[in-house]
């Protein structure tokens, strides 16, 4: 098994990444504010105005550690890594799926299956424990309908089909996720999930925790050869993670959406430390980032146990899995994909 290595989390703006040795060093305005050696970390991201001395990036690329550079409030720009490891027969063999459009739409339809389930234990689960019984009844009955579009989607024939029922329950689920929400109100009402900018707080901060999952997921994808841009739910465009995002769907409610819930209905993040731009886009302070970070490397520490494999695993290596899991579907030694489903 992988060792859970640590992610660093670069967010101060101006911050200069060095090298020593085989030490990485993080300055802030000429002074060393942190020493990380480079066999402690699995890979760096940096979020706005952060550079990279050539030597550092070399360390970096000769020791397996991808560095990501992300926008300030968490927009992939781009990925600098050493040499790629991989089977190539495996990846001969994920394209060569990828072109098989009916081997494309039963995994997508089980992806999707994945992410209703995962969606459903949300609202369900904030339902039970609702203060107030109109939002708790909103939510029990988005989940109802859910299951409804899950027998749907069992029954779809075509990957379009398949995905016109992931539409439908996206729009359920974030139809009712305001009633997630019953702490800070005012700061953190949610109307519509938006993307590119995000344009209002509780987006700043999902954006921002899909970004960082992404990450993971991506790094996960290649340390089993796997290519994370061939996907079979979200298909080829050039730029984007298709396989990273179908293993993403899977993990965004259990993991980035009730993180986000947590942090704002136990108050441990304010509308204060939010800030939108002249172009309407929302931001995250630098406090904010880091209250996030941290709360987040807290949670993948946790462990749970795995549906599939039935032991305990840390939360942090769900990804790692999950993409093994994967790897296994694709070489014929799994009948079907074993999708992480919370209970």
């Amino acid at each position: 098994m992988k060792r859970l290595l640590n992610t660093l989390f670069v967010t101060t703006q101006g911050t200069y990444l060095a090298r020593k040795g085989e030490t990485i060093l993080v300055r802030v305005e000429h002074e060393t504010k942190l020493r990380v050696p480079i066999h402690t970390i699995n890979g760096v991201v940096c979020f706005g105005q952060v550079s990279c001395s050539p030597s550092m990036m070399h360390l970096c690329g000769e020791n397996g550690v991808a560095i990501s550079f992300l926008s300030e409030w968490g927009k992939f720009y781009a990925r600098v890594q050493g040499s790629v490891s991989g089977n190539v027969l495996l990846r001969r063999q994920q394209y060569r799926k990828a072109d098989d459009e009916s081997f494309s739409a039963e995994t997508a339809k089980i992806i999707i299956a994945a992410k209703i389930c995962n969606c459903r234990t949300v609202l369900l689960r904030a339902a039970r424990e609702h203060t107030d019984p109109q939002s708790a009844q909103k939510l029990s009955e988005a989940a109802t309908r859910m299951a409804g579009a899950l027998d749907d989607l069992i029954r779809s024939k075509s990957l379009d089909e398949a995905r016109g029922h992931e539409g439908d329950v996206a729009r359920l689920y974030f139809g009712v996720f305001d009633h997630l929400i019953i702490a800070q109100k005012h700061g953190f009402i949610f109307e519509k999930r938006s993307r590119r900018p995000p344009l209002d707080n509780m987006n700043a901060m999902l954006s921002f925790l899909y970004a960082i999952l992404g990450h993971d997921i991506r790094a996960a994808l290649e340390t089993v050869g796997l290519d994370p841009a061939v996907g079979y739910l979200h298909r080829d465009r050039p730029g984007r993670f298709g396989l990273a995002l179908d293993l993403m769907e899977e993990f965004r409610p259990f993991l980035a959406d009730r993180l986000a819930l947590s942090l704002i209905n136990r108050q441990q993040i304010k509308s204060k430390g939010f800030e939108q731009t002249e172009t309407g886009a929302v931001n995250m302070d630098d406090k904010t980032r880091k209250t996030v970070l941290v709360a987040l490397q807290n949670r993948k520490k946790e462990q749970i146990e795995h549906p599939y494999l039935n032991e305990k695993i840390s939360i942090g290596m769900l990804p790692h899995v999950q993409a093994m899991l994967f790897a296994r579907f694709l070489r014929g030694e799994l009948d079907a994909y074993p999708t992480f489903i919370w209970k």
